[in-house]
């Protein structure tokens, strides 16, 4: 991790707004109308339920921190989460253990590789890399709390639902598909074990990991998650404290980092947005400050990222003004008081 000096010094925040109620609605179904003509991409088919799913659903949701919620589309219908559990898990683990120590531990750089690869732990010595990938997720899955697989499922679920606003249901059917197919996970967890860096059994960590992927979710849910991180911890629908505002901060640095996989710096160049996305079509995305982005439509790019939810969210990311690192020339007369 960089030595970067500033233990002790408070962090200062300074974000925007959305603009106004009728615009923000208007813009989302926008978004939807705009590409829900696109068919390009295909579903996943290497789990094989997520091959059955219908192809022509899409939905999009923007949640505001203060609670707004605008839909458009098939924004309530609920498909498994995927790997958008992975931030959450990992910022739940963040809350138990800090900032440091799961840095150390997960890691935080991107590999540049595929999400399930092998190869990159091989190349970076049995480290996971970072948390976002299946070997640092299996990592983090791993620190979860909890004496057995059960309670740590148990923190899990009651994690994620926290932050979701609602209980979550377990996608049976999911689960025990992807538990007859998940043979590269288990060998990904046996090669971190052989490496020193699984301290449980590796395949009951898989077994929690494949529940915690199996949860059911809807855009709206995703949006209102989202939320949760960009509010500073606070779940903007239920009220609740869900995380830290600074656990908050080194999740949606992790997901513009590592999001999308061997796509995030593409994805940081046109969107300019913290996301994650997931392989049954989710598409998670977080403007901090301001909103959160849930998306939703099963074709999927080659990377595993859905098409219509990258296009439907590179719209609202432009016209809703939440790109980050945006900016323009300040007018004549406005500069600070303080300047010379």
């Amino acid at each position: 991790m960089v030595d970067s000096n500033v233990e002790g010094v408070e962090q200062t925040v300074s974000t925007g707004t959305l603009p106004g109620w009728d615009q923000v609605d208007s813009l989302v179904a926008a978004a939807y109308e705009r590409n829900s003509a696109c068919s390009d991409g295909s579903a996943a088919d290497y789990i094989p339920v997520l091959a059955q799913a219908d192809p022509d659903l899409f939905g999009v949701c923007v949640v505001e921190v203060d609670g707004g919620v605008h839909v458009a589309g098939d924004a309530e219908v609920e498909f498994s989460i995927q790997s958008i559990s992975k931030a959450f898990v990992y910022a739940l683990v963040c809350e138990d253990l800090g900032h440091t120590a799961v840095g150390d531990l997960v890691g935080v750089n991107n590999t540049g590789l595929a999400f399930n690869s092998v190869m990159a732990i091989e190349l970076n010595d049995g480290h996971p890399m970072n948390p976002m990938v299946n070997a640092g997720a299996l990592a983090t899955t791993a620190l979860v709390p909890g004496t057995t697989p059960d309670d740590q499922w148990d923190n899990i679920h009651k994690g994620l639902s926290a932050f979701a606003g609602r209980t979550l249901m377990l996608d049976e059917e999911v689960y025990l598909s992807e538990s007859a197919t998940n043979t590269r996970n288990r060998a990904i967890a046996r090669l971190l074990e052989s490496y020193g860096r699984m301290g449980r059994d590796p395949l009951e960590v898989v077994d929690v990991y494949t529940k915690q992927c199996s949860l059911r979710v809807s855009a709206r849910d995703l949006a209102i998650m989202g939320a949760t991180l960009a509010d500073g911890g606070v779940n903007p629908v239920s009220g609740e404290r869900v995380v830290s505002a600074e656990v908050c901060r080194d999740t949606l640095a992790i997901l513009a980092a590592n999001g999308l996989y061997e796509r995030s710096g593409e994805w940081l160049f046109e969107i300019g947005l913290p996301g994650k996305s997931g392989v049954s079509g989710g598409l998670l995305t977080v403007s901090p400050g301001k909103a959160g982005i849930g998306a939703f439509s099963p074709r999927l790019d080659s990377a595993g990222n859905s098409v219509r939810g990258q296009q439907a969210t590179a719209y609202l990311s432009r016209v809703l003004g939440l790109n980050i690192f945006a900016s323009q020339p300040h007018a004549p007369g406005e500069r600070s008081s303080g300047a010379r």
